[in-house]
């Protein structure tokens, strides 16, 4: 690798934090969720490392395929499920289990041949109001499923629209709703409720699968707790070097735009890392970043391969390692500073970007 950036992917965090979510929800079946290129992290290479978990899910056939290709042998769910009659020869193809949210997927299972029957999981709208059906529509869905000769077996899922706030009311609601919806509906088969907010903040949500994402890799789900308190460990450490370390002199300015001027004669610490690569455009001066375990400030704009750094105080040299976040700086640190989430930050790292097996 001639440019030093790279995801550092700690493979004993991955591991650890699916043993969190465990621990957790001792009696609960794992359903680990790596979509997005498992939030930037490297489908496979996670796929792989959680090799313990009972199943998977993505966000779509494509993602599905890579993992039955890569050799994952494990139940795989589709969360958006499937959109039209190709994808269900590809889903029966490939084993895959969809996830059965407007009546147009009931219609299209109804109308397409198909050799043998397969699981799905039928989604019930608590108050998400994204996909799903209504609570006073899942009777029938569920018995258009149960008259169709292409389903297996139906389970039942929701999804919480603010479990990562634990003051809410929402989530508990969202659990009677969902409990009531299924005593009413006589729905006897596996259910499935928790994110990693619901596995770490309502143990009463736990039911027969959880579902853990974020938590997996190593941020917390809730709006105001760190990753210490919730026992995990961060998965990602993108890390790079510096590449330029210069005096500039008093009054004159940095980056694009020169927004940022120097207050005195300083070392400027130029590193190896953008936006193209992932690292948040709008990040304000003053987000820290490490350079050799010591915090220094981001000064002027974030250019598109490069980051300036404030290295006055820091003892400082061309090639020495930078952390943009990891185990040192955690990444829902930086993303506070970006007036965003730690999800965009790993999703949003380039494909250019290498992504390193630590194990």
């Amino acid at each position: 690798m001639s440019r030093p950036l790279r995801a550092e992917i700690k493979l004993s965090a991955l591991q650890h934090n699916l043993q969190r979510a465990r621990q957790a929800a001792p009696n609960s079946k794992v359903i680990a969720v790596i979509k997005a290129n498992a939030y930037g992290h490297g489908m496979t290479i996670v796929a792989h490392a959680l090799n313990d978990a009972d199943a998977f899910a993505v966000a779509s056939i494509e993602e599905a395929i890579n993992l039955r290709e890569s050799g994952i042998h494990q139940p795989i769910i589709l969360l958006e499920g499937f959109f039209d009659e190709d994808d269900l020869l590809l889903l029966q193809a490939y084993s895959l289990e969809p996830v059965i949210h407007s009546p147009h997927q009931i219609e299209l299972l109804e109308k397409t041949s198909l050799t043998y029957a397969f699981d799905v999981w039928l989604k019930i709208d608590t108050g998400m109001h994204r996909l799903g059906f209504p609570p006073m529509e899942v009777k029938k869905a569920y018995a258009s499923l149960k008259d169709c000769d292409a389903v297996e077996t139906i389970h039942a899922m929701t999804h919480f629209s603010s479990a990562d706030d634990q003051e809410s009311l929402s989530t508990p609601y969202q659990i009677s709703l969902f409990n009531k919806t299924i005593e009413e509906v006589g729905i006897t088969s596996s259910l499935s409720l928790a994110n990693s907010a619901g596995i770490l903040g309502f143990p009463q949500s736990h039911a027969d699968w959880i579902r853990p994402g974020i938590m997996l890799y190593g941020a917390s789900p809730f709006v105001d707790d760190d990753i210490e308190s919730q026992l995990l460990e961060p998965v990602m450490n993108l890390v790079s070097e510096l590449i330029s370390v210069r005096e500039v002199l008093r009054g004159e300015s940095v980056g694009y735009g020169g927004e940022w001027t120097c207050p005195e004669t300083m070392l400027v610490g130029v590193v190896a890392c953008g936006y193209g690569d992932g690292y948040p455009r709008h990040a304000p001066e003053g987000t820290p970043v490490l350079v050799n375990g010591q915090r220094v400030p981001l000064i002027g704009r974030v250019s598109m391969d490069m980051i300036t750094v404030d290295l006055r105080g820091c003892k400082a040299s061309v090639g020495d390692r930078v952390q943009l976040w990891g185990d040192e700086l955690p990444a829902d640190e930086i993303a506070h500073h970006a007036e965003t989430i730690a999800y965009e930050l790993f999703c949003n790292v380039a494909p250019r970007v290498p992504r390193v097996e630590i194990k």
